[in-house]
C-alpha cells in the first residue's frame, strides 16, 4: 500500500513545485536530506554496533543466567510453554532486556528465533499459540527503560536534552504492554 502512496507524494510535489517556482528548493532538499539520512544511519550504526557488542559479551557471561533466573517466574507464568525449555526462558528474557534498553534491533534475531522455538513447543501448527501471540504483543509495546535509539537520535539531531523524553517513554510503553496484554485476555476468553 505504501508503495503507491509515496510515489505519489513525490511525483505531486515535484509537480507542485514546479509550477509554483519552488523547483531550486527541491533540488537543495534533495541533497540536504540524503546527507542527513547518512549522517543519521552512521550515528545509528555506531550506537546499535556498541550495544549488539555488549549483549553478545553479555550473553557469554553468568548475567544472562542470573537475569534469566530474576524474570523465569514471570516468563513461566506468562509462557506456559516455557516450563520445560530453559533456552526459550533465555531467548524470551534477552528479547525483553534487548527491548528495555531500547535495542530493537538486538532484540529482533532473538526475538525471531524464541518465536521458533515457540512454534515448535505449539500443539496446534495451524494457529498460533496464545503464548505466540502475548510474545509478539510484549516485543511489539517493547516497554524501554533506556530508550538509547531514542536518545541517539535526538542527540543527532540536535537536542540540548535528549533524556527528557524518559518519563513519556516510561508511561507510553507501559501503558501500551499493558493494554495490550488486557485486549489480548480478554479476545482470548471471548474466543473460548
Amino acid at each position: 500500500m505504501l508503495n503507491s502512496i509515496w510515489p505519489w507524494f513525490i511525483i505531486v510535489s515535484i509537480i507542485y513545485s514546479f509550477f509554483s517556482g519552488n523547483i531550486n528548493e527541491i533540488n537543495d532538499s534533495i541533497f540536504v536530506s540524503s546527507k542527513s539520512a547518512i549522517d543519521l544511519s552512521i550515528v545509528l550504526f555506531g550506537n546499535v554496533a556498541l550495544w549488539c557488542g555488549l549483549i553478545n559479551i553479555f550473553k557469554s557471561t553468568r548475567a544472562v543466567k542470573f537475569i534469566v533466573k530474576v524474570l523465569n517466574p514471570i516468563i513461566k507464568y506468562l509462557f506456559p510453554e516455557s516450563r520445560n525449555n530453559e533456552e526459550l526462558r533465555a531467548l524470551i528474557s534477552m528479547n525483553i532486556i534487548s527491548n528495555m534498553l531500547g535495542l530493537g534491533n538486538a532484540a529482533t534475531p532473538i526475538g525471531i528465533r524464541a518465536m521458533k522455538e515457540l512454534d515448535c513447543e505449539n500443539k496446534e501448527q495451524k494457529n498460533m499459540s496464545n503464548s505466540m501471540m502475548l510474545f509478539i504483543l510484549i516485543n511489539s509495546a517493547s516497554i524501554q527503560l533506556i530508550p538509547t535509539t531514542i536518545f541517539t537520535i535526538r542527540k543527532s539531531l540536535g537536542s540540548n536534552s535528549p533524556t527528557s523524553i524518559i518519563m513519556p517513554v516510561w508511561i507510553s510503553t507501559i501503558a501500551a504492554a499493558i493494554a495490550g496484554m488486557l485486549t489480548l485476555k480478554l479476545l482470548l476468553r471471548k474466543k473460548k
